[in-house]
């Protein structure tokens, strides 16, 4: 079976085909600054990467390109479009109404559509390219994966916040997270590459990137997570401040003469590391920086990291104990100084980091802590198109 996911973003979609009877990617690639003049495809195939300028004008004709791509040319790995079985989609915002991947169907698509409040700019990109293949490949099964349905087995108590109950009831505000798709896999992973089951164990994941947010795992259940309604919530990221005193809110949009999309700008693009250090939103350049002798970049990184502790604490105590801790991640994957600057101090919970696994690590699956840690601490890099084809596969 040959499956293709996308994730459709605003001004982008992203793409990976399947080979489901070993899990392999024949291909991958991805169109970037859809509507603009300067638009282009980078194409991933036999371990080489290939970027072709091409003019993309919206979605229909980027998910059309990319069906060409795959079938004439150079870079043609299909005979026909014939050969593809189905395309999984990431869909960001599902609500309340989807804790499970679903076949996309008319009256599935039209509920969706009904989140679009919850996630303006990328829910309308989704279902953008739901219709695109819809069009070129009408006959298809499609099937959405949905970012916050990991998340949907959290209690009342955690995803609840504490304002007047009519506002959840009337608008849905509440806690949905994000990233639920990397947080289903890798703490599944953890367990596989360990040997041991998830029933029984207590597992925090912390998918570290530009975007970020870690959640407390139970029993292969998520029971908490760090983003809220939306992904600004919980930890310092490139540009999103994450947690932030509501009063602080106010007060900024009193003495800057800030309205609700200039409020939103200040917090999701123009804060977090970037903010704090006036230098990158990227934390290897944050290193470089703090090597430079940038005491802004030395403070932004120790914000950061200290974050990323602070939830692996207060998860820990939401779960009375803690067995397995994953990073993954762009961030959490690459950089030893995240993973350590997350976990010193933590001594007391009876994690051991040991120096030199830490350092050596780099995206690839491996224990970090000591042989002695009472908790086993991972790198398990994250695979969420993968996780995808395979909720795609099993449906269809």
């Amino acid at each position: 079976m040959k499956i293709l996911v996308l994730n459709c973003g605003s001004s982008s979609i992203k793409y990976a085909l399947y080979d489901m009877t070993d899990k392999s990617v024949i291909t991958s690639g991805g169109i970037e600054k859809i509507g603009m003049p300067d638009s282009f495809i980078t194409i991933k195939l036999n371990g080489e990467k290939h970027k072709i300028e091409h003019p993309i004008s919206e979605h229909t004709a980027g998910v059309e390109y990319i069906f060409e791509v795959l079938t004439q040319g150079d870079y043609a790995v299909l005979k026909n479009l014939s050969e593809l079985d189905a395309v999984g989609h990431r869909m960001v915002h599902g609500g309340e109404k989807f804790n499970k991947s679903v076949l996309l169907t008319p009256e599935v698509m039209e509920e969706f559509a009904a989140c679009n409040d919850l996630a303006p700019l990328h829910n309308p990109a989704n279902i953008k390219g739901v219709n695109a293949v819809k069009t070129l490949l009408p006959d298809i099964p499609q099937v959405g994966v949905f970012d916050t349905a990991f998340h949907q087995t959290m209690p009342d108590y955690a995803y609840m916040y504490a304002l007047p109950y009519e506002l959840y009831k009337k608008y849905g505000v509440r806690r949905y997270g994000f990233h639920g798709t990397s947080h289903r896999y890798v703490s599944q992973r953890v367990c596989e590459y360990l040997g041991i089951q998830a029933e029984g164990k207590k597992i925090i994941t912390c998918h570290i990137g530009n975007g970020a947010s870690i959640a407390a795992v139970k029993d292969g259940k998520c029971v908490d997570t760090s983003m809220g309604l939306t992904p600004l919530e919980g930890l310092i990221m490139g540009t999103r401040s994450g947690d932030i005193d509501a009063g602080a809110v106010t007060f900024l949009m009193d003495k800057l003469n800030l309205d609700t999309k200039g409020l939103s700008n200040l917090l999701n693009k123009k804060s977090g590391l970037a903010g704090v250090s006036e230098l990158s939103s990227d934390f290897r350049d944050i290193l470089a920086g703090i090597a430079a002798g940038n005491d802004k970049a030395r403070l932004a990184k120790e914000m950061y990291t200290y974050r990323i502790k602070k939830y692996i604490g207060q998860y820990a105590a939401a779960m009375g104990g803690v067995d397995i801790i994953v990073f993954t991640g762009g961030a959490g994957e690459n950089q030893w100084e995240v993973r350590e600057g997350a976990t010193t101090g933590l001594e007391f919970m009876g994690i051991k980091m040991d120096e030199k696994r830490n350092r050596g690590c780099r995206a690839t699956e491996a224990i970090l802590s000591a042989d002695e840690s009472k908790v086993t601490v991972c790198c398990i890099p994250t695979d969420e198109e993968l996780m995808i084809a395979m909720d795609t596969e099993a449906l269809v």
